[in-house]
């Protein structure tokens, strides 16, 4: 199909600075050349219009397929945490929270990135069917892309580490994490950015860019520590026995009995010095729950040993003996001039003038 030939003969005015009048002859040859040229493309404009058409729709059933099963696949994976999360096991197994926002992150991600690829393909697609060069097109994206991506670098960086984080599930809501810039609690976990509750009720929001490290403290297990601190005269056997008995105890009574990972162990003898003798008693506790095994386990502790008559004791160093001192060392010295007698004083004394003489 030439599209340069409709100005020449659809064209029935006469050109710029012609003065020759138009006869009818002329017109009605101009008008014949015009429907000739209709008629030989209406079928090649007809079937680009359809063709176009088609694609567009295509396309767009494609997107609503996929994003419709990539819906359904999300709502399956959600009901089945909220089944777990009902059953017995379940805050051990899964937190339908974290599971839910991993999902819905993953799959908007997924649909976005399809809907991108395909309505791009069709757009291409349709260009293509109207004998567009795509090329010049395709090189001033490219030039476009790059300089996108070099003016919002921060943002593109803060997107991928999102998603690489949200795929790896490093973490999730509910967990406890030490990111470098904050730590404390995750609340909502974005593609950009991360929410965090710290120790004292604060929100801290976190550009998922600027995370270099993470540590997960709910991401297998945890260690309770105490150190029981007590004289270095008392029986440490006897000391051991009441320790392992107040363990014991704690691995049978509920909740701790779910909480203990493992048997609370007397590690033994962790220093001594002339003031104290430290006791390290350790256990493996479920992610999150140390902090409480710790207090649980000084409480008991504490209470068994003044039982038994096992008196503890502080690591601070004792304050020092007040020295004795002379009171008359904050007395200074008599001085010489103090006697209006002394030698020193009648030589610091002023010479009296000597009589005046007479003229004679």
């Amino acid at each position: 199909m030439s599209w340069s030939a409709l100005p020449s003969a659809a064209d029935p005015t006469p050109a710029a600075g012609s003065s020759d009048p138009v006869t009818l002859n002329e017109a009605a040859d101009r008008a014949s050349a015009a429907a000739s040229w209709v008629e030989e493309n209406w079928a090649t404009w007809l079937s680009t219009g359809l063709r176009m058409v088609l694609i567009l729709v295509i396309a767009l059933v494609l997107r609503r397929v996929i994003r419709r099963a990539l819906t359904k696949l999300i709502d399956r994976m959600n009901r089945g945490a909220q089944t777990v999360e009902g059953s017995a096991l379940g805050g051990l197994l899964v937190n339908a929270e974290r599971r839910r926002q991993r999902s819905e992150a993953i799959g908007s991600v997924l649909r976005s990135v399809t809907s991108f690829l395909i309505l791009g393909t069709a757009a291409l697609m349709m260009l293509g069917a109207l004998n567009i060069n795509l090329a010049p097109l395709l090189a001033s994206a490219g030039v476009a892309g790059v300089a996108l991506g070099f003016g919002a670098r921060n943002l593109v960086t803060d997107f991928l580490s999102g998603v690489f984080m949200i795929i790896e599930d490093q973490y999730g809501v509910g967990d406890t994490i030490d990111a470098g810039v904050a730590s404390g609690e995750v609340i909502e976990v974005g593609l950009r950015v991360t929410k965090l509750r710290g120790d004292h009720g604060e929100i801290w929001y976190v550009r998922n860019g600027e995370v270099k490290r993470i540590g997960n403290l709910s991401q297998g297990w945890a260690t309770a520590d105490v150190d029981v601190v007590v004289r270095p005269t008392e029986d440490l056997e006897r000391v051991r026995t009441v320790i392992t008995e107040v363990a014991e105890k704690l691995a049978k009574d509920d909740p701790w009995n779910e909480r203990l990972w493992g048997p609370v162990q007397v590690l033994g003898l962790d220093s001594v010095t002339l003031e104290a003798a430290t006791v390290r008693v350790s256990a493996r506790t479920m992610p999150g729950q140390s902090k409480g095994i710790e207090r649980e386990l000084r409480w008991r502790v504490k209470a068994a040993l003044d039982e038994a008559g096992i008196q503890l004791i502080g690591v601070a160093p004792p304050a020092p003996a007040p020295s004795e001192t002379d009171p008359s060392a904050g007395v200074s010295a008599p001085s010489a001039l103090a006697s209006p007698t002394s030698p020193q004083s009648l030589a610091t004394a002023p010479i009296p003038p000597g009589p005046t003489l007479a003229k004679q």
